[in-house]
């Protein structure tokens, strides 16, 4: 992994590829790029009744890029039904750099002061590609996903890959389409020059809460 850094990983990206390893303590990296991949169209976005009550409440407090070294560290530790992951240090190393470029952003939800749940992925261009998710506290994730949308379409960002299709992410309305059709899509929003900030930073001074300029800005564009 020496000779592989930031730049190198931001080209398998556009390429349509990226890393994973077998296990934590597996410092071997190998790049993986799926028959079928997963992605969630803006315009089929799907957010239930109570996951919308969720956000508009604005229970959790939306930050962006505050703790993106702690959300990807809670991201690879080991959970429930989840004892081992994909995400080694030599991964971690390469998101770290990523951030630094500007590259990386975390989506976090804190509630009382606390970490409680967020994500993480990569920008480029016009496609942000998702990478994983935690949450300690119930719909902190989905929270997170729900603004990281928002975000992504004020920013007029037009892919948001999931990697794979998930029974977790296909409640949002997220589908699964063929290598080459990835591929199409993925070199069309590499055409884009969009801008992750667009949207600002929570909560966005006077306008509404932030959980309801999020779901503002998603309704209008289904």
């Amino acid at each position: 992994m020496d000779l592989f850094g930031p730049q190198e990983l931001l080209n398998c990206y556009a390429h349509g590829v990226f890393p994973m390893a077998d296990s934590r303590n597996d410092d071997r990296v190998f790049l993986v790029d799926p028959e079928r991949r997963g992605v969630l169209p803006f315009d089929r976005f799907h957010i239930s009744r109570r996951l919308a009550r969720t956000v508009r409440s604005d229970r959790f407090e939306v930050r962006i890029d505050t703790v993106f070294s702690d959300v990807v560290a809670a991201c690879a530790a080991p959970r429930p039904g989840h004892p081992d992951t994909w995400i080694n240090q030599s991964i971690e190393r390469l998101y770290l750099a990523l951030h630094h470029l500007g590259h990386a952003h975390s989506v976090e939800c804190w509630r009382e002061g606390e970490l409680v749940g967020g994500l993480y992925g990569v920008s480029l261009r016009g496609a942000f590609f998702g990478e994983s998710m935690f949450s300690i506290e119930r719909d902190a994730s989905k929270a997170a996903l729900v603004h990281l949308v928002a975000r992504l379409i004020a920013g007029r960002f037009k892919l948001l890959d999931a990697q794979f299709q998930t029974e977790h992410l296909s409640q949002f309305g997220t589908e699964e389409i063929s290598r080459r059709e990835y591929r199409r899509r993925l070199k069309l929003a590499l055409r884009e020059d969009a801008d992750f900030q667009a949207l600002g930073v929570p909560p966005f001074g006077d306008a509404p809460g932030s959980g309801t300029t999020a779901l503002q800005v998603i309704t209008q564009a289904s």
